[in-house]
């Protein structure tokens, strides 16, 4: 029997790529799925095609756990917080560009905490997997809020694994390279020289991320070449960086 048969889980942005993904693979483990998107007709259509598992709930994520509690009988076993914004644009990017990559990719996760810490830390239990990126851990070029807010998203989840585990709540974020899904095509030209190449399936993730789980390891890697990269970057942060800014003036001169 799988670890996640009757669990009770939800997937935020779950209309398509990794939400989707994740979503049809817990459901295929017998778990019951809270299929969440701002998209109605995209979570409609990803809970159909699941079947009786899964249960459409559309909505902005930030405010999806009390309404998620009560579609699926009292009790989240496991949240993921998968919603996330790829916003492009350098330091000059608008306010509102970087208030929304920040409210999307860090302030979702923290009001899911505040909701779902308390019933998990008075029985000992619970999941919280975090979509992060390999931006999380390194950068991307041409997408400076975007960049940023990933590294708070990590930063976050770091800190609930190691404020909590001992009490029962197991923390996964999950950093992937590229992944063929809308989000990469709409990263453009810099997604095209950086990411494009070796991307994945949004299936791959869901794969890397139960291996992960089975093993109780923080830090999923679908792309294990991140490793190395993070290693690098921190071993000589100037030579690191030096290499960024070569790839940086060759996106310039495409």
């Amino acid at each position: 029997m799988s670890a996640y048969q009757d669990k009770r889980v939800v997937v935020t942005g779950a209309g398509a790529g990794i939400g989707a993904a994740l979503a049809r693979r817990f459901a295929a483990e017998g778990a019951t799925v809270v299929v969440n998107d701002l998209d109605a007709e995209r979570a409609a259509t990803v809970a159909a095609a699941i079947g009786d598992r899964a249960l459409p709930l559309p909505g902005d994520a930030s405010a999806v756990v009390e309404r998620a509690r009560e579609a699926l009988g009292g009790t989240v076993d496991v949240y993921c917080a998968n919603a996330g914004l790829a916003s492009g644009g350098d330091a000059f990017a608008d306010e509102a560009v970087w208030e929304a990559a920040w409210d999307t990719n860090v302030m979702a996760h923290v009001r899911a905490a505040r909701a779902l810490l308390p019933h998990w830390l008075e029985r000992g239990s619970g999941r919280f997997v975090s979509t992060v990126s390999a931006a999380g851990l390194l950068t991307m070029i041409g997408a400076a809020p975007y960049s940023v807010t990933k590294h708070g998203a990590l930063a976050f989840a770091e800190w609930l694994s190691l404020t909590y585990r001992h009490r029962g709540v197991q923390v996964h974020a999950i950093c992937p390279q590229g992944v063929r899904t809308d989000m990469l095509a709409a990263a453009g030209s810099a997604g095209e020289l950086v990411l494009a190449p070796t991307a994945i399936e949004p299936e791959a993730v869901a794969d890397a991320l139960f291996d992960g789980m089975d093993e109780g390891r923080f830090l999923i890697l679908p792309h294990p070449e991140v490793a190395d990269f993070s290693a690098a970057r921190a071993a000589d942060p100037d030579r690191w960086l030096s290499r960024m800014n070569h790839l940086q003036r060759t996106w310039e001169a495409r």
